[in-house]
């Protein structure tokens, strides 16, 4: 054999051994995909967790107390989950108290005007009846569908007066609900409140948590305009 038929040979044995370099080279590869993906198939990368922060509970045994005495109660119970960093909920026993109520509907579109005007209505009832708010005003959503809601718009009185239960333009003498609720803070603007929401949803979906059909929004700050971001409210979401 000449030089030259052993130099084709050399060429040839390089040729097929690249060949098969590169045949491994794509196994390897083949096989480190694979791998990530059953890791995160078995592993998946947790949700993110609802974007609300811890909210101060009351004692046990007490309904939500006014902006001023919350400032001064000490923090009671531990949290019920902390999914996340900034994001956790607590669970707080709600107690039943007398409240002025004024009960109605409203669309999606204009909850806030809704909701703004009812507390106004509870609030002028009251005055006209000589009675005085013993805490902020909330509203309990009691139904809820796409186009919009049924309310119950709610300022606590010190004591139930005696006599009549209604004390004018609709609005009556009644108590808040109660039981069980976890309770979140949202600190933003009203337009901007269906995000919590959606994030509440997922992490009572992620928790297993049944739910009753109410839940409560206490206003901490005045309802103004869904782009006022100094709004302050506190969700109660009554659990099973």
């Amino acid at each position: 054999m000449g030089f030259l038929d052993k130099l084709k040979d050399v060429a040839a044995t390089l040729r097929r051994l690249a060949s098969h370099w590169r045949l491994l080279a794509a196994l390897a590869l083949a096989v480190a995909v694979g791998a990530v993906y059953l890791e995160r198939k078995l592993f998946p990368t947790p949700s993110a967790p609802p974007a609300v922060t811890m909210a101060k509970a009351p004692a046990s045994g007490q309904a939500p107390a006014s902006p001023g005495a919350r400032d001064n109660e000490p923090q009671t119970g531990a949290p019920a989950e902390t999914p996340g960093e900034n994001a956790s909920s607590q669970m707080v026993d709600v107690a039943a108290r007398p409240v002025a109520i004024l009960r109605g509907e409203g669309s999606w579109s204009g909850g806030l005007k809704t909701l703004s005007e009812a507390i106004a209505k509870v609030n002028a009832a009251m005055t006209q009846a000589g009675l005085a708010a013993a805490g902020r005003p909330f509203a309990a959503f009691t139904e809820t569908n796409d186009a919009g809601f049924h309310y119950e718009a709610m300022i606590p009185v010190a004591k139930a007066p005696d006599g009549a239960n209604v004390i004018g333009d609709g609005v009556e003498i009644g108590a808040s609900p109660a039981g069980k609720a976890l309770k979140f803070e949202y600190r933003g603007r009203y337009d901007d409140i269906d995000s919590t929401y959606e994030a509440i949803t997922a992490y009572l979906d992620e928790k297993g948590l049944d739910t009753k059909n109410v839940f409560i929004e206490e206003y901490l700050t005045d309802l103004k305009s869904g782009d006022d971001d100094g709004l302050e409210v506190d969700v109660y979401v009554f659990v099973k």
